[in-house]
């Protein structure tokens, strides 16, 4: 069966690394063209010495280039801004379109929450690194009882976050929070992303605080567990630091103002993450890099299958 060819527009960290992955482990994408706007960033290197073909006029230069016509998926791995107009000009040429930055102009996609729910939207958004590492979670206790509120922290090492990662803060806690209610499930939901400047540099850990009514401590471990064995399958590094926490709120206790006053129960449901890349461009410590690339990967590879197959497999 043929493979899809994709391009990438953004030669940075993230638009590196979901190349090499590609290269590397895809089955059913080929890649078409690296596209940066840096004649002399890495990324662009690199392509050209992996025989990939290379732009660095950006979207323009793409839709100038002969291999255009044979792209069916662009990832956008820019920023936010510039996602907004790439956007327009790979939508009137009916490309499809994942967006790795937190623009939020399609559906949200995380894929062992939501894989096959927008799958024939024109553009798919990826949420954010912190997104697709805790909405899983999120959503495994939801789906066993109600979240009233959830809140994410996401600490990730200062040296893997780029000049797009940095330019996007605002954008990542606000998209994270929508997706935390869009598709973890939550009535409310808060993000916090921490760039930790500790050298040698940290790996990607993340905390998933969850309010909820009373509920069966065993079914909602179970869930998380088995959440967090369907992300390894495509993020090997993916794993819980420790057992899921879970505290019984106190009356008079603030946390219970996150949760409908009728409740007579209220419990504090903490999970504990670690992320480790492959380490297939930057170091391991960029496992917020690592599950980005790999749920946008993940989710490509699922568009290209069902255009082939026409069917569910």
């Amino acid at each position: 069966m043929s493979r899809a060819k994709v391009g990438v527009i953004g030669s940075g960290n993230i638009g590196t690394d979901l190349m090499i992955k590609v290269l590397r482990l895809s089955d059913h994408l080929e890649m078409g063209a690296m596209v940066g706007i840096d004649p002399g960033s890495d990324g662009l290197a690199r392509a050209g010495r992996l025989r990939v073909a290379t732009t660095a006029e950006g979207i323009d230069g793409l839709v100038r280039m002969d291999e255009f016509a044979d792209i069916e998926i662009v990832f956008d791995a820019t920023s936010a801004g510039a996602h907004r107009s790439n956007d327009e000009v790979l939508r009137a040429h009916g490309k499809r379109v994942v967006d790795l930055t937190p623009a939020a102009i399609g559906p949200y996609v995380v894929p062992p929450v939501n894989l096959d729910a927008h799958l024939d939207a024109p553009n798919v958004n990826m949420v954010t690194c912190g997104g697709q590492a805790t909405i899983p979670i999120v959503a495994a206790v939801d789906a066993i009882t109600p979240v009233h509120y959830g809140e994410i922290v996401a600490s990730i090492a200062s040296r893997s976050a780029g000049p797009g990662t940095r330019a996007n803060i605002d954008e990542f806690t606000e998209t994270t929070s929508a997706a935390i209610e869009k598709v973890g499930g939550a009535t409310r939901g808060k993000a916090i992303i921490i760039l930790n400047p500790a050298e040698p540099p940290l790996i990607m850990r993340d905390t998933v605080y969850c309010v909820v009514g009373d509920c069966d401590d065993a079914a909602v471990t179970t869930s998380v567990e088995e959440m967090v064995d369907r992300v390894r399958t495509y993020v090997p590094g993916y794993r819980l630091k420790q057992k899921v926490q879970f505290d019984r709120v106190a009356a008079g206790d603030s946390l219970r103002t996150l949760a409908p006053a009728c409740l007579k129960d209220v419990v504090k449901v903490s999970v504990f993450l670690e992320v480790e890349g492959a380490a297939h461009y930057l170091p391991a410590y960029a496992g917020n890099l690592d599950i980005m690339t790999s749920a946008a990967l993940r989710t490509a590879e699922r568009m290209a299958e069902l255009t082939r197959t026409g069917v569910n497999v």
